[in-house]
């Protein structure tokens, strides 16, 4: 059987943007255990309505407020209240390492954006050419992926179902989610105002990114399946020391 040999860059990046997202999936959730709620347009708080709102902390549906009093007499006024319960709010050293987490993200993922182009790499590996893109062969791909008939010579090559994945992965989802966290910080909105319009509002630009996060999570959890059941030694040996007999190619895990 073919085996496969990464480049040392698509190696060390991997290794990188894995850390940084197993950390940001853990600090994203402690941050939204703090305010579990999603809303859509540009403000959104406990006192206004939420597009929904998620059961993982004390903070979820408490209802323990003390009467709200507006700040201005009129209509629209925006108003406050007092909470009467113990939140939870984890939200100093959360927001602290998905920041930093964050940008070491963004820089490995602009290094190996730019090394992918110039390499090849993605013209040859990433990219799904357009005749290949019918639902037929996409379907008998995918049916092939749940049978686990995966054919021996092709094992050192991406199939079309997985071209397509890391195709969205890469182009799609993980600028969605780059795009979307700076959306949320007033100093970058402050010197690019256009993000807020792009998405929407502040607010939107969260929910977006929450469901950007879960979607890059399950694909996490598919790939990690996919990796053990078509030879888990086989598959981290070749995205870590690499050292495997047979036939070598350059591709990415």
């Amino acid at each position: 059987m073919e085996s496969i040999r990464h480049k040392r860059w698509v190696k060390g990046s991997h290794f990188v943007i894995t850390l940084s997202f197993l950390a940001l999936s853990f600090s994203g959730f402690v941050i939204l255990m703090s305010h579990p709620r999603l809303y859509w347009g540009e403000v959104g708080n406990d006192l206004t309505p939420a597009l929904f709102e998620l059961p993982i902390s004390r903070n979820y549906h408490h209802g323990g407020w003390e009467k709200s009093e507006p700040f201005f007499k009129t209509a629209n006024s925006p108003v406050s209240a007092g909470r009467t319960y113990d939140i939870f709010n984890q939200n100093g050293w959360g927001r602290s390492t998905h920041f930093l987490a964050a940008w070491f993200l963004v820089i490995t993922g602009v290094i190996y954006l730019l090394a992918g182009f110039f390499s090849g790499h993605f013209r040859r590996n990433i990219w799904p050419r357009i005749k290949e893109l019918k639902p037929g062969l996409l379907w008998h791909d995918l049916t092939d992926h749940f049978r686990k008939h995966i054919s021996a010579e092709n094992r050192s090559q991406y199939g079309l179902l997985q071209r397509c994945t890391y195709f969205g992965v890469i182009f799609f989802l993980l600028p969605l989610i780059a795009l979307t966290g700076m959306t949320m910080s007033p100093a970058i909105t402050a010197g690019y105002p256009f993000l807020t319009k792009m998405f929407f509002g502040v607010q939107s630009a969260r929910t977006i990114h929450f469901f950007a996060s879960v979607a890059l999570i399950l694909f996490l959890l598919v790939h990690i399946i996919m990796v053990v059941r078509s030879g888990f030694k086989r598959n981290i040996l070749a995205i870590t020391i690499g050292k495997q007999n047979g036939k070598k190619t350059d591709q990415q895990a």
